[in-house]
């Protein structure tokens, strides 16, 4: 059938509706008009999980719509990001990027590049992350489970989020620098490597502050902080610093969209989630597991990734993680 005319007219007209900048900046001036998709890459009830939860309450009453958080939890964080990264870009999915995508972009174990791939929103935390042993462990100061380590290389077990992770590379640091060797078990996410630990699965957990509460009721043990200061609520513990190695690991959270995001809603969405960084419920969600507030607005994030990205070449060379990675 040939088009008529008038077909070809009101196609045209619609097809212009995309390329009139008015007409976009009228449709960007709408968002959002549903709720929004907010990719969280761990577990349900993990702490990565109940800061942004916190973070997203307070992003949709700043933006006038739900932002539902979507647990895409495995791979030590890349499949949801994963998922994120290949989201359409009209500001309906959002979500955590998890910092180690620094890393494991360089490893191969993610198809995916961080600097071209996705759209940065906001820096809004870091973690504290720590070393704790069960209570009746016979380790009660990190020099006992250094020498413990010594005298038995590759026997001591540890719990960790997943290969490659914040927590597994941040323990083979420590554990270079304190010349031991411990052997690594991976979880899901950090809820579940705590599991591993309370079930005595594993003799040791290394994660962020999953462990505050059990430490809290004397269920756990805290041997070492790895921030570039003590916690505000553990202040009796050392940091590894203090503890003569010089290892600290802090890995901010930041918030993300698909590479692409109009300039208008991705404006949205930034003033949105500063609001969010500066509300008194996500400052208390993130002082109930002692994680400091680092935020960043999205141009100085990416510029924040990019040096990250320079460091994790360097540290991957250093700690021999591809070969590592092999071995698993």
């Amino acid at each position: 059938m040939q088009t008529t005319r008038r077909q070809f007219v009101i196609g045209s007209l619609s097809a212009a509706a995309f390329s009139v900048p008015g007409l976009r900046l009228a449709h960007a001036a709408d968002y959002p008009e549903r709720p929004i998709t907010f990719i969280c890459p761990w577990p349900a009830g993990g702490t990565a999980d109940v800061t942004m939860r916190a973070l997203c309450s307070a992003a949709s009453k700043e933006l006038g719509q739900s932002v539902v958080v979507d647990n895409r939890a495995g791979a030590s964080g890349m499949i949801g990001l994963k998922a994120l990264a290949n989201a359409r870009p009209d500001g309906y999915t959002v979500g955590q990027i998890p910092i180690s995508v620094t890393r494991f972009a360089q490893l191969g174990t993610v198809q995916l590049d961080p600097i071209n791939d996705l759209s940065y929103i906001a820096r809004v935390s870091g973690q504290t992350f720590g070393i704790a042993v069960r209570n009746d462990a016979p380790w009660k100061t990190l020099k006992d489970l250094v020498d413990d380590t010594k005298a038995n290389p590759d026997k001591i077990t540890y719990s960790t989020a997943g290969i490659g992770g914040a927590t597994h590379v941040g323990m083979e640091e420590f554990a270079m620098a304190a010349g031991v060797k411990f052997r690594a078990i991976p979880y899901k996410g950090g809820s579940e490597a705590l599991q591993g630990l309370l079930s005595s699965q594993v003799d040791v957990l290394a994660d962020s502050s999953s462990w505050a509460p059990m430490v809290r009721a004397g269920k756990l043990r805290l041997l070492a902080t790895w921030g570039a200061q003590r916690t505000s609520e553990f202040k009796d513990v050392p940091t590894l610093r203090e503890s003569g190695y010089d290892v600290v690991v802090d890995a901010p959270n930041g918030i993300g969209a698909p590479k692409g995001l109009p300039s208008e809603i991705d404006n949205r969405l930034r003033a949105a989630f500063k609001v969010a960084a500066d509300s008194k419920a996500f400052a208390e969600a993130c002082a109930r597991i002692d994680a400091p507030l680092m935020y960043l607005d999205g141009p100085d994030y990416a510029q924040y990734i990019r040096t990250t990205y320079d460091k994790e070449t360097q540290l991957i060379a250093r700690l021999k993680l591809k070969e590592l990675l092999a071995k698993n």
